[in-house]
């Protein structure tokens, strides 16, 4: 059945075939820009995606859905709807805002008090909310005012709910350029716990000296408090009165040099630039977690967490094939308190079964959960190929990652798998990504290996 999925995903790349020079199409030009003057230097600049999931998932023992026993299910809907709008009306000044839902399903990612049947059910009806609200003021800008020349150190200082992160560069991803169908979602660590859909309040500061680029922050996590089990020795999110945290990512760019305008991290080119980085970055937060010792005694523990990574995003071969190479590795070393774990699965559908019996329950739970992220090691590598143009529109970019997973709380680790395709439509812009992933699961009594389980996803994305 595996070979199976795996030859659906890859024969959906297959489909369709036709070349986009760009990260984004040529026809795109400067997007939805509303110009405030002639020169064009004052302006409002609208961008809007949609990424919608259609999916088949093996579900982890003991699943139901929607109240039925489920083994296997097959759904729609959306990952992402957005809008992210900002404005420049001076060469220093710039604010941005970004709205929009995430993870909508016919069970799940309803608004508020949306439960049973009827117009307000189940998954109907989700409220957007704000992703990032910041304004950010240019210090020393990318060009001298006067002059016009470009300035070689640049700095600017920001404040609001943003998302200029630390730890990696895939915790300020792009999720309009991924190269891969998704994040891994333990690349934001923190994410709807102690931060709304990854971001926090605080000040930042951003830019670069030469080569190096450079985020740094200091922001007000959101509050956590969930109880620890009593003298299990398992750190819980709860942070109490919450102290600050401090985050920061630097990187060198050994050869062309990247945009920071936006904290958004591009996850592939296609060919459009020659880059290579390397970089490193941190996260601290002080009694970010607790949990109850063998004694009963509840102990407060600091978060701290590091990354350290290398991308890059390189043209090979004959320059009029277009083909390119896209690579990225990274290693994250987490300390939440003894023996954090998390397990989530993205829009999953599946609710726990009561009645299944104990001694056949997998620790991750229902439908497509598994061993997220805690207190341990991450080694992940991801890396595509964009293969010659035989056309004059679309490209086809096989895919593969893997991830490896070696958590306090386990008594082995974990491998996991991903391999797919994207076929560009026009670039970024218009795309379908195919991909199947194959995740392990763990005996929830043992903590071992147990089984393996797989889900096949088709996304069709565009933006504007």
């Amino acid at each position: 059945m595996f070979r199976k999925q795996i030859l659906i995903a890859l024969s959906c790349c297959s489909l369709l075939a036709f070349p986009t020079f760009a990260q984004n199409s040529e026809q795109y030009g400067s997007g939805l820009k509303l110009n405030l003057n002639p020169e064009g230097n004052k302006y409002v600049r609208f961008l809007v995606w949609s990424q919608i999931w259609a999916r088949y998932n093996q579900n982890n023992p003991g699943t139901l859905v929607n109240g039925s026993p489920s083994q296997s299910s097959m759904d729609f809907g959306a990952r992402r709807l957005r809008l992210l709008t900002y404005a420049q009306i001076s060469p220093r000044y710039m604010i941005v805002t970004h709205f929009g839902i995430n993870n909508q399903t016919f069970t799940n990612g309803g608004g508020s008090g949306s439960t049973g049947t009827g117009g307000y059910g189940q998954g109907k009806k989700p409220q957007l909310f704000f992703h990032d609200a910041y304004n950010e003021f240019a210090i020393v800008p990318a060009k001298k005012p006067v002059t016009g020349q470009t300035n070689t150190f640049t700095l600017s200082l920001g404040a609001g709910l943003h998302y200029f992160n630390g730890v990696s560069r895939q915790s300020s991803a792009s999720t309009i350029s991924f190269m891969m169908i998704d994040a891994t979602i333990f690349n934001w660590p923190t994410i709807e716990m102690s931060d709304q859909f990854a971001r926090q309040f605080g000040l930042f500061i951003k830019g670069n000296a030469a080569k190096l680029h450079y985020q740094f922050s200091i922001n007000k996590p959101f509050a956590t408090n969930l109880v620890p089990k009593d003298s299990a020795n398992i750190a819980v999110d709860n942070n109490g009165e919450s102290e600050a945290s401090y985050a920061g990512y630097v990187d060198y760019q050994f050869l062309d040099q990247e945009s920071n305008f936006l904290p958004y991290r591009v996850g592939t080119y296609l060919g459009s630039k020659r880059v290579f980085n390397i970089g490193a970055g941190f996260y601290h937060q002080a009694n970010g977690t607790r949990s109850s010792n063998a004694l009963g005694v509840v102990e407060k523990h600091p978060i701290n967490l590091f990354g350290v990574d290398v991308f890059a995003d390189l043209p090979v071969g004959d320059k009029s094939k277009g083909m390119a190479v896209t690579a990225y590795g990274v290693y994250y070393n987490y300390n939440f308190g003894p023996n954090y774990l998390r397990t989530s699965g993205t829009m999953n559908t599946g609710t726990a079964d009561p009645n299944f019996p104990a001694a056949d329950k997998v620790l991750e739970g229902p439908g497509n959960a598994r061993a997220l992220m805690g207190t341990g090691s991450i080694y992940y590598a991801e890396a595509g190929f964009l293969l010659p143009k035989f056309s004059t529109k679309l490209r086809l970019q096989p895919i593969a990652s893997y991830a490896y997973k070696n958590f306090e709380a386990l008594r082995a680790g974990g491998s996991f798998f991903d391999v797919g395709c994207n076929l560009f439509i026009d670039a970024h812009n218009a795309k379908i990504t195919a991909q199947y992933a194959s995740r392990p699961l763990y005996d929830a009594g043992t903590k071992l290996l147990k089984d393996r389980k797989g889900e096949l996803i088709v996304q069709f994305q565009v933006a504007l």
